[in-house]
């Protein structure tokens, strides 16, 4: 079967399209989307996807029907994420409430009946929380994005530093990189109010004489320096 160009243009065109406009939905609907990943935002994710396939895939149908279809998606996603934001009650209903399964030490069947989650499920999501007992736990929530949120018991909690009134020092920075693959970021210099002349006195107490030998490098809290230099350099 022959091939056409202009069939060929056709697909490169709507595919270019469609990137871009899905490019920008998912900026629209933000973070969420991966990082809170509710079941009505999975289910968002799959539409949104096969929506795009379609319009590329089928060449029967008008393209801009297509578009405009993918286009009311996602402002209504962004429309219900807004009504999200100003209504409890409308976000209850949309997304689910968080599943008490564990209170004070005691599995609660029916809660976890109704989160269908069997006993299972439940020891294989807490030995990925590093819990291998379930005497360890005091509560347990299942969220709405279907992860479960652990408090031990508090026997079972590590011990922190304000335990042992050890001081704590203030930390003087977020960890933060300033050379990665060998190249400088100055955006990063400059939120941290330093400049490349502190830059450079740093690396030479290291023994480090040019930029161009690192090939990562980070402000620690302490606001010291950790370098990784090129593996030619170290040569």
């Amino acid at each position: 079967m022959q091939i056409e160009l202009n069939e060929i243009l056709k697909v490169v065109l709507k595919t270019s399209i469609s990137f871009v406009v899905l490019l920008i939905s998912i900026r629209l609907l933000g973070k969420k989307q991966i990082g809170h990943l509710t079941f009505f935002n999975y289910i968002t994710g799959i539409t949104i996807g096969s929506i795009a396939a379609n319009i590329i895939s089928f060449t029967d149908e008008p393209f801009i029907y297509g578009l405009i279809g993918l286009i009311c998606w996602c402002l209504l996603n962004v429309m219900i994420d807004y009504i999200n934001l100003k209504s409890n009650k409308i976000r209850t209903l949309i997304d689910g409430e968080p599943t008490l399964v564990i209170k004070n030490g005691k599995i609660l069947k029916k809660a976890l009946a109704s989160a269908r989650i069997n006993l299972a499920d439940l020891t294989m999501i807490l030995r990925e929380k590093n819990i291998f007992s379930l005497k360890e736990v005091d509560y347990a929530i299942v969220e709405p994005n279907g992860r479960i949120s652990v408090l031990k018991k508090q026997a079972e909690q590590p011990i922190t530093k304000a335990d042992l009134k050890i001081p704590i020092m203030p930390a003087q920075y977020l960890p933060t990189k300033i050379i990665s693959d060998g190249q400088l970021i100055p955006n990063s210099l400059k939120e941290l109010k330093l400049n490349q002349t502190w830059l450079e006195n740093e690396l030479n107490a290291q023994g480090i004489t040019s930029i161009n030998e690192v090939f990562y490098a980070e402000i620690e809290t302490n606001g010291s320096l950790f370098v990784e230099c090129n593996q030619d350099s170290l040569q």
